[in-house]
């Protein structure tokens, strides 16, 4: 393992120090490459208060990330991170375009759930008190300093209150899954969205969130939560937090600091523009999904670095 990442023991004090400090996260993969150079770049032209960014990837993707690197910045292989006997393979359903992680421990798992795991992982192994969770499709627009997350020692947590009360909605599944994981009582129902982008978590409190994961269950927490396919990260700190903890050592906030383009085609010039000129006075970022093939020239020519 890099001497690096060796899991961090320090005692949990419940609240944060008088002057914090945060690292951005990244969980990426070599087809987004571009777009995280471009984040790079805006985030060193446009953040303040970033101790360290760390950037997590597959181990095939190491080599290719490396060149992102510099004194404040680290690719971090998930070999680092998750156990061993998580085994990645070229997925042959998929003619062999995927990629599919299998164990006898989990369920199968694509990468969008390891790079959740990898979000999980990296507290153990980080040293900031605050983990500053940021797309790799992501571009900062106008200044921003990290303390914006943190207040009288507590760290802003994202929640949209009522969002999941409409029994169709999605995230509810992910709402139950990590009440399971967590061991709240099925019967407890959340009806908060916590899923964004941009979002922080207090470090501390992500490696608690993991040691009550495995108290409950007797066994290690990649396991817990590789064996529903339908999780996600945030909805299961977000409840670890409300749920558990009673709120203890956090905030709510429901702005978002990050306008996305989360579906639908790839915009013109000209909707680009509007999306930009649309963005709410509090927001600093935009995310244009990787998925929608918004060509990244097309990003870089209007927010002004080519």
């Amino acid at each position: 393992m890099n001497s690096r990442f060796v899991p961090d023991t320090t005692a949990d004090t419940g609240v944060l120090p008088q002057t914090p400090t945060a690292a951005v996260v990244t969980a990426s993969y070599a087809p987004d490459l571009e777009r995280c150079r471009l984040l790079c770049e805006t985030l060193d032209r446009h953040v303040s208060g970033v101790a360290h960014h760390y950037i997590l990837v597959e181990h095939r993707d190491v080599a290719l990330f490396r060149r992102l690197e510099n004194n404040h910045r680290t690719v971090v292989d998930e070999r680092d991170l998750l156990p061993r006997w998580l085994r990645v393979f070229d997925d042959p359903m998929s003619l062999f375009r995927r990629r599919i992680w299998l164990s006898f421990k989990t369920q199968p798992l694509r990468g969008w759930h390891v790079q959740q795991l990898r979000r999980i992982a990296i507290a153990a192994h980080a040293r900031e008190d605050v983990l500053v969770f940021c797309d790799s499709d992501v571009a900062f627009l106008k200044p921003f300093d990290l303390s914006a997350f943190w207040s009288d020692g507590k760290v802003r947590l994202f929640r949209r209150d009522g969002v999941l009360l409409n029994e169709g909605h999605e995230h509810r599944i992910w709402s139950r899954n990590a009440a399971s994981a967590l061991g709240i009582d099925p019967l407890e129902i959340s009806t908060h969205d916590y899923i964004s982008t941009l979002i922080a978590w207090r470090r501390q409190t992500v490696i608690a969130m993991c040691a009550e994961i495995e108290k409950v269950h007797g066994r290690g927490w990649v396991e817990v939560v590789g064996s529903a396919r339908r999780f996600s990260e945030c909805m299961i700190y977000g409840r670890y937090v409300d749920d558990v903890l009673q709120g203890a050592g956090h905030f709510h906030g429901s702005e978002e600091f990050c306008r996305v383009h989360w579906t639908g085609e790839a915009l013109s010039d000209d909707e680009f523009r509007r999306f930009v000129a649309d963005m709410a006075p509090g927001q600093v970022a935009i995310g244009m999904q990787s998925f929608i093939g918004t060509d990244i020239g097309r990003i870089r020519r209007l927010i002004g670095l080519d």
